[in-house]
């Protein structure tokens, strides 16, 4: 099987592509990737000379190259990861969120029932979406797989709109989808922009630790291997247009969390106790900020028996440890040195 793998050199994209290539020697893994800031071809330098990988650069946004794309390598499966993910740049940037998420997804979309010509035995397209697109919850309730979508920044809108997209495509063309919606993930290669490893970049450099509004936000957490592992499950036994919700069951609120992280980060560091909760500010808060997320994920441990492999401070412990070990990584991503590398192994 040809399988393409969309955003392969991000964050969960990178873990997954590692994932497929070890696991199914007998699939070759194509990794489209733009290399935007937060796509990084370091993340899969141990895999990159493996004979079933190939990395292609190219952008889903470009509906000419899609569809050359699918018309040369005559891909069985995609795996739609590639995507604008990050609230705060959604809030500053609408429409850049709704090329990629919504426009690039159509591309793909295209590109997939014209290659496949209706020929759909062994064909899937599965898209991997976030419970964001389901609001926020109140103090009590899980999001289910039939939660009504109700999204509230312009990064969740997006996304919601991509995930109707693939459903029109299944109802309307008879394409084999899955879309799977996860919660917040955590751990190794995550580009220092989101909270955990932004806040272990920090405590790190000694620099505060941006908190928005009182802390009290409330966010169910997914170690990323978990979540590669799942993805892979759904894959390969996932029922057809069926969407499932992967979650950790495992709800932090925010201050809590950092307050976590400050403590195994003051005992790594060999630093005083309390020393790195010092550095928490409370900063102002972010327009249209959710209160609360929180998945059920009985689905897909009914069917599939998936579940989490490790608690929140096992994860936490790991990810902290991975990032204490490649502060050559975590300078790189910061410093853009990264570019310079892809252009030496691929120009």
């Amino acid at each position: 099987m040809n399988i393409l793998i969309t955003g392969g050199a991000g964050f969960i994209g990178s873990h997954l592509v590692r994932r497929m290539v070890q696991n199914y020697p007998e699939y070759t893994i194509y990794n489209l990737d733009n290399l935007t800031y937060a796509g990084n071809l370091e993340n899969l330098k141990d895999i990159e000379s493996s004979l079933n990988y190939e990395f292609v650069k190219g952008d889903i946004v470009d509906e000419g190259f899609i569809n050359d794309l699918f018309s040369r390598l005559d891909f069985d499966g995609v795996i739609h990861l590639a995507a604008e993910s990050h609230v705060d740049r959604s809030i500053e940037d609408p429409l850049e969120f709704v090329r990629t998420n919504v426009i690039g997804t159509v591309n793909l979309l295209n590109a997939s029932k014209n290659s496949w010509k209706e020929n759909y035995y062994r064909k899937k397209f599965y898209h991997v979406s976030t419970d964001e697109v389901y609001g926020s919850l109140g103090q009590d309730g899980l999001f289910t797989e039939k939660t009504p979508y109700n999204p509230n920044s312009p990064y969740s809108a997006s996304k919601a709109s991509s995930d109707h997209f693939v459903r029109s495509y299944g109802k309307t063309y008879g394409l084999p989808f899955v879309i799977s919606n996860c919660s917040n993930n955590y751990g190794p290669y995550h580009f220092p922009e989101k909270l955990i490893p932004l806040f272990i970049n920090n405590i790190i450099h000694n620099k505060s630790l941006p908190v928005y509004g009182d802390g009290k936000y409330t966010r169910d957490w997914l170690y990323v291997e978990d979540h590669a592992r799942a993805i892979d499950l759904i894959f390969h036994k996932g029922r057809n247009q069926e969407t499932y919700n992967i979650g950790g069951f495992n709800e932090w609120q925010n201050i809590e969390l950092v307050k976590l992280l400050c403590e195994i980060m003051d005992r790594k560091l060999d630093r005083e106790k309390g020393e790195s909760e010092k550095l928490i500010t409370y900063v102002k808060d972010r327009p249209g900020h959710d209160l609360r997320y929180a998945i059920d994920a009985t689905k897909i441990n009914q069917e599939l028996g998936w579940k989490p492999s490790v608690t929140f401070e096992q994860g936490l412990e790991k990810t902290i440890d991975w990032y204490l070990s490649n502060a050559v990584w975590l300078d790189h991503v910061t410093s853009g040195d990264y570019k310079e590398y892809y252009k030496k192994m691929y120009s």
